[in-house]
């Protein structure tokens, strides 16, 4: 599985960017996908995360994004995206998607060794 995240940039703060990431079609469906941030001297952390569904996928989110940052999903493009709104100076990272395959139905997966597969990252910076 192949993962490509873009969409990262400088921004000030107040502001929004829309990450995406797109992934090899053949797994996408049942792949449970995932976005991680890692800032300078600090461990990569949970941002957000959605499920497979044959419906509604669940979302889960970090509480230092909840009600800023959105996950969604497009099985038609194997695509995942971040869309990112009033966005902070501790925001800035570089951000990584990830894809677990064949994970649990309607299921969030929070830690780094919980997926297989991991972009190249893209970076974030939100100036003050």
């Amino acid at each position: 599985v192949q993962l490509q995240a873009s969409g990262g940039g400088l921004v000030q703060a107040g502001g929004s960017l829309r990450l995406s990431c797109a992934a090899s079609a053949r797994t996408f469906t049942r792949s449970n996908m995932g976005w991680f941030r890692q800032a300078p001297g600090k461990e990569r952390e949970f941002v957000a995360a959605i499920s497979w569904s044959w419906s509604s996928s669940s979302t889960y989110y970090a509480d230092s994004v909840k009600g800023r940052f959105t996950i969604s999903r497009d099985t038609a493009k194997s695509t995942v995206a971040l869309q990112m709104n009033s966005l902070k100076p501790e925001d800035t990272a570089v951000y990584y998607c990830a894809a677990r395959i064949q994970g649990d139905y309607n299921r969030g997966y929070y830690d780094t060794g919980d997926y297989d597969y991991w972009g190249q990252g893209t970076q974030v910076t939100v100036s003050s």
